[in-house]
């Protein structure tokens, strides 16, 4: 059954792997950059801030948390303890899977932190803000983060299923946590709990970074 499963994983894998053209190179390979994101983190931080105030400095926090937990524990714990290699370091898909600059990142690959931190920062700022239109694009702006990590090779969609499940199991915990320990017992925070427009700032924020990089990577093929 396992076999069965894994076998399955892979050709999936080398499906969506095998298609690709310059531009989508160019494109995943900034998109998953943390470093491109920068912006948008700011776009999230000035929102928080501007509708709490101090009071903001516990959401952001508690953000901090969800995106080291789910790190930590894809990287640190569930890795090691499975082992499953990259394809990009799998013996058997040597010279079939296509890399892009040569990036074959680490030896292990399930679960996929990427995909672990996107959607746990996806799930817990869309449970913060609670607004639909910030929601539908932070998630597509996870799902595509966590496609590019099979585009470019390095993990396969079960990695990427198995990060996506850890994201969200432990963004709606640490949500549980925030609002039990700070909606009830921090002075004046719940008058500043529900956002308003100021959601609009992350939201124009993803759709521009997008936009942006779509930009570059086009530019990079000419």
């Amino acid at each position: 059954m396992i076999e069965s499963l894994l076998n399955l994983d892979t050709e999936v894998f080398l499906f969506l792997n095998g298609k690709n053209t310059p531009l989508w190179d160019n494109f995943f390979w900034i998109f998953t950059s943390v470093q491109v994101w920068v912006p948008f983190y700011v776009t999230i931080f000035i929102a928080i801030v501007y509708r709490q105030r101090i009071n903001g400095l516990w959401t952001l926090l508690f953000i901090v948390v969800v995106i080291i937990l789910c790190d930590q524990i894809a990287s640190s714990i569930i890795r090691p303890l499975f082992e499953r290699l990259r394809p990009s370091h799998e013996p058997d898909l040597e010279g079939i899977v296509r890399l892009i600059n040569n990036r074959r990142a680490g030896k292990f690959g399930f679960v996929s932190a990427h995909a672990a931190n996107t959607f746990g920062l996806a799930l817990f700022t869309s449970l913060v803000f609670r607004k639909w239109y910030y929601c539908s694009l932070i998630f597509i702006w996870a799902l595509i983060n966590s496609y590019s990590r099979i585009y470019l090779g390095l993990h396969y969609p079960g990695d990427i299923l198995g990060g996506f499940v850890l994201g969200i199991l432990l963004s709606i915990l640490i949500y549980i946590i925030y609002k039990k320990t700070i909606f009830f017992h921090i002075k004046g925070f719940k008058d500043v709990f529900i956002f308003k427009n100021e959601v609009f700032i992350p939201a124009v924020g993803v759709i521009f970074s997008m936009i942006m990089i779509l930009l570059c990577a086009k530019m990079l093929v000419i």
